[in-house]
């Protein structure tokens, strides 16, 4: 839902309110500490059908007012004649349905969301009753905090003495990503029990599945926060599971990263992005947010996985004089969704379908990529002509050319890439055909916006040549040798690597590195180095060589004081290359620096490991989040710890990423490698005292060939951020 309509709701909320009587159910909720819970559910994508695309948009006969029961047993009846041969099982009901058609709350007596008689006159479980009759399953949805109304009104909270007022952070602060509920003070022995009390009426209804809305860090509103949702989230995942009933909880909008840990511990999906609803006259648009999914959903394909996916929103490609999209930008827009394993429901009117919509929702090739659960990732992102891939169980390979780009383009896969050389047979998944055997490689000519989707076979299985090799190279944006213009211009930075940075890029400001050098063509990772204190981050346009802007949305964290890193993966030519950061519309972040590096194996070193030396107070200590379940901390004032057999082949500068926890508005450490000059970093904080969370940086560290030793110190003055792990 919404970032724009809950903030109708705040207006609204001093309206008049009806208060529809509870039903009486079961044992008294308890209070108790929300904890992490992990439900079973979810071990594929889910498909189904979701309200709020036809809510969102400014088409007749839709809008807010659309969502009626009527209106939702005539998609559930749809679905079920249409879709649900296939695989899609869920009528899920977005914002709206405890709304009166001004967008004023409704409760019953004890404060839990009641539906609005207006729009479910039978209510909620009747309507559940209606889908389940069908084998389906029942979806509903519900905003982060609590809501302005409900403490307003001070209910009493189900099976206990308390009330809702009792439950607020005082003094009363403003949560969620539209500022529209208060948070709520989860040591307060009554807050889990009205999570509870709303978790088991949803669950006496029928409910089947849930999605929480709002949340933050996310929503516009990255980084930690005192009165952020995490707790919330805590809280309904506790609370559902405890209903005993099966219903897989899913968070929404634009989650924060740096905090993905919380949100699979708590949930079975996260959107990663914004609405890809467009808010007018059709449901979306390609521009709107569509094309944002290819470069906003990268930094998480490692982390879905059965029991939690990467939730891409709707999947609006049925109907063709609604959806505003071409047909060729309605396969693509699947194809995306298929080989990224995320949840395909449809924001449709079912009851329209056309026939080339009807195609490509049922798909039985594509739809089985999707459940298949293995998302693939790009090859390269320094083009808008974009290979993805994932690698199959039986050894082939599943491979989607796309063309970004508004004019016709050649894309090509070359199976070294892909890590193999040779012959491989070609089939083509939308079009169920064999396309014949191709030697090292594949091309297609593509629309524009277009794609193709392909299973890739190998005849053999000779491994690909290596990657290029090379140094890591690191280049400062405001070097002199870089070309800055269009209003952008060099600043101080304290945490900037050479104490200055690039800024005021876009509306025309722009910084383009003029002599980044690569050995030979091929693939290379790219780090950017910047500084975005953005709330909900800022896109910039990198071009490589001249070529046309790919668009790379960075991640905000709230303080223009702090770097922050970002890898991608590219490609470049041999000799020098240049690569330009713009936005001709939007601000972009600003820029410290980049460094190229040759692809090479990682190996991680954990901290805790017993050859490692701590020394001056430095300790072992639990960490839920760490990849060992322990971290070192205590690195301040003086103290220190030491990786002692960190291994590499040939001597070199190696790119390093610290993975650490920092509770704190940020710290510092020393780092050297083999007893040299040590560099000084600095971590991100938290600011929540919540020493669970990892993070991540890199660095740049010049190793010799055989065991060396990487040490972490701290100065008399300084404190350090604890630390999980390396990687080399």
């Amino acid at each position: 839902m919404p970032r724009f309509l809950f903030a109708l709701t705040i207006l609204l909320v001093s309206g008049s309110l009806l208060v529809i009587s509870a039903w009486q159910q079961g044992r008294p909720s308890v209070a108790h500490a929300a904890s992490n819970v992990t439900n079973g559910l979810a071990q594929k994508p889910y498909m189904g059908w979701s309200s709020w695309s036809l809510e969102s948009t400014n088409a007749s006969g839709y809008g807010t007012n659309w969502l009626t029961e009527a209106n939702v047993k005539a998609q559930a009846d749809a679905l079920h004649q249409k879709l649900q041969g296939s695989g899609y099982q869920y009528i899920n009901i977005d914002a709206g349905w405890w709304m009166d058609y001004s967008w004023t709350p409704t409760f019953d007596s004890y404060g839990r969301p009641a539906p609005f008689p207006g729009r479910f006159p039978s209510g909620i479980a009747a309507v559940a009753d209606y889908v389940h009759h069908y084998g389906l399953k029942f979806g509903i949805y519900y905003g982060a905090g609590l809501d302005f109304l409900a403490y307003d009104n001070n209910y009493p909270i189900y099976g206990t003495n308390c009330h809702t007022q009792d439950i607020a952070v005082q003094p009363l602060t403003k949560t969620n990503g539209w500022q529209g509920a208060y948070a709520i003070d989860y040591s307060k022995p009554c807050a889990q029990a009205y999570i509870d009390s709303i978790a088991d009426q949803f669950a006496s209804w029928g409910v089947d599945f849930m999605k929480l809305d709002g949340v933050t860090p996310g929503s516009f509103r990255n980084g930690a926060s005192s009165s952020d949702n995490r707790l919330d989230v805590q809280a309904w995942s506790q609370a559902l599971y405890q209903t005993g009933r099966p219903i897989q909880f899913v968070i929404s909008w634009s989650l924060d990263h740096d905090f993905v840990h919380t949100w699979q511990q708590n949930s079975n999906g996260w959107r990663i992005d914004t609405d890809v609803e467009c808010y007018c006259n059709t449901l979306v648009t390609w521009d709107n947010s569509v094309k944002q999914r290819f470069t906003d959903v990268v930094p998480w394909i490692s982390d879905a996985k059965p029991g939690g996916w990467n939730n891409l929103d709707s999947l609006d490609v049925g109907v063709g004089n609604m959806d505003g999209l071409t047909n060729d930008e309605r396969q693509t827009y699947m194809t995306l969704w298929a080989i990224e394993a995320a949840p395909l429901y449809t924001g449709d009117d079912l009851t329209k379908l056309d026939d080339y919509g009807l195609s490509l929702l049922t798909n039985k090739e594509v739809i089985a990529i999707d459940q298949a659960g293995r998302p693939a990732k790009p090859v390269a992102q320094s083009s808008n002509q974009q290979v993805w891939y994932a690698k199959n169980a039986d050894g082939s390979y599943t491979v989607a050319l796309f063309n970004l780009d508004s004019t016709t383009e050649t894309v090509t896969t070359n199976w070294g890439d892909l890590g193999f050389v040779g012959m491989a047979h070609v089939r083509d998944a939308w079009a169920h055909k064999q396309l014949g055997q191709f030697k090292n490689s594949f091309s297609a000519t593509l629309p524009a916006h277009g794609s193709r989707l392909l299973t890739i076979q190998p005849d053999a299985t000779t491994p690909a040549p290596p990657p290029p090799a090379g140094k890591v190279v690191s280049y400062e944006a405001e070097a002199t040798t870089n070309t800055i213009g269009g209003g952008a211009v060099i600043s101080d930075c304290s945490t900037c690597s050479g104490g200055q940075k690039v800024g005021y890029l876009g509306g025309g400001g722009f910084v383009q590195f003029n002599n980044v050098t690569a050995t030979s063509a091929g693939s290379y990772d790219l780090t950017v180095y910047y500084v975005d204190g953005d709330g909900g981050g800022r896109p910039a346009y990198l071009s490589f060589n001249g070529g046309s802007g790919v668009l790379i949305d960075f991640h905000g964290n709230g303080n223009w004081g702090s770097v922050q890193s970002m890898q991608i993966r590219v490609k470049l030519q041999a000799g020098n290359n240049t690569i330009k950061f713009d936005n001709s519309k939007d601000y972009a972040p600003d820029i410290d620096r980049i460094v190229v590096s040759p692809i090479v194996k990682t190996t991680s070193y954990e901290a805790e490991a017993p050859g490692n030396t701590l020394s001056g107070g430095a300790s072992v200590a639990n960490c839920s989040d760490c990849s060992g379940g322990q971290k070192v901390g205590n690195l301040l004032l003086g103290s220190s710890m030491q990786f002692n057999a960190i291994n590499v082949t040939r001597a070199g500068t190696y790119n390093v990423t610290l993975y650490y926890v920092d509770g704190s508005s940020g710290r510092s450490l020393n780092v050297s490698a083999n007893g040299g000059p040590a560099l000084t970093i600095y971590t991100n904080g938290t600011n929540d005292n919540n020493w669970n969370v990892v993070q991540s940086v890199v660095i740049q560290l010049d190793l010799k060939a055989g065991t060396n030793t990487v040490l972490f110190s701290t100065t008399s003055s300084m404190y350090g951020a604890d630390i999980d792990h390396i990687t080399v």
